[in-house]
């Protein structure tokens, strides 16, 4: 298999593992990453699925970070393939992996603090060719969905961290993205946010968007996700649902604890 690197072409390529049934939004193949002579991701390979709720976890350094920004786009592989329903995109930008349907809510506030929450959806709609009565009616739906069409008139500085999160995910889903990479999606939030935001992935799931979550809160992580891979040293040292990993000797030895319970 070819490998596309930085100056590789810019031709679409297919994922031949893509036929009919494969089922794959987003997968990444040996994807492998070094910083300075130092080996950060070393031969990744994942993959999520449509409806599909997927955790990439592990302690600091490991390589999980790496692999996200790789998949995103934010950082260009050494080598290894980036796939996308079906299409190579490994040498595409953000934004052009986002017109072909990955979407991204970063762990930092990504909504503008003195616009509206109304407003901040429609600064998304705006770069969509639709008439200005169908963006409005947008972000209305939007809004709704994700139950704050309360605060659509509320400047966005004035909310709380869940109402903040709710926002920036109505954003995300302004360009109707088939898999969606979060990151910390339960960072500095209360625990009845944390499961406001679990009910919403798990409506996202039930529409059929594939959603990779990275995060460090583990337990709440894994209360939502069908499976998970846990990097060590760059590799993928385990993969498997939230009961395997939790009964998996390695898995509680270099990352989860000895302690640790569902």
């Amino acid at each position: 298999m070819p490998s596309s690197t930085p100056g590789a072409t810019r031709e679409a390529r297919r994922d031949p593992e893509a036929g009919p049934g494969a089922g794959a939004i987003l997968r990444t193949v040996d994807l492998v990453k070094a910083f300075r002579g130092r080996t950060a991701v070393a031969g990744v390979s994942l993959t999520v699925g449509a409806g599909e709720v997927v955790g990439l976890l592990g302690p600091n350094g490991a390589g999980k970070t790496t692999t996200f920004y790789m998949a995103l786009g934010l950082l260009q592989p050494d080598r290894g393939q980036v796939f996308l329903n079906g299409e190579e995109v490994t040498a595409l930008p953000v934004y052009q992996r986002a017109r072909r349907g990955l979407g991204f809510l970063p762990q930092e506030p990504s909504i503008f603090r003195k616009l509206t929450v109304e407003e901040n959806v429609l600064a998304i709609l705006e770069g969509l060719p639709l008439p200005a009565a169908a963006r409005r009616e947008r972000a209305a739906a939007l809004l709704a969905e994700l139950g704050i069409a309360h605060l659509a008139g509320r400047k966005a500085y004035t909310l709380s961290g869940g109402e903040r999160r709710r926002a920036e995910i109505s954003r995300c889903l302004a360009t109707d993205p088939a898999c969606i990479l979060m990151d910390e999606p339960f960072a500095g939030i209360d625990p009845i946010a944390v499961q406001e935001i679990q009910g919403i992935i798990a409506q996202l799931k039930a529409k059929g968007i594939g959603v990779l979550i990275t995060d460090h809160n583990v337990r709440e992580t894994l209360q939502i996700v069908d499976r998970a891979d846990i990097i060590h040293r760059g590799e993928i040292l385990i993969s498997g649902t939230a009961r395997e990993l939790a009964a998996d000797e390695r898995a509680r030895a270099l990352y989860l604890g000895e302690r640790f319970r569902l």
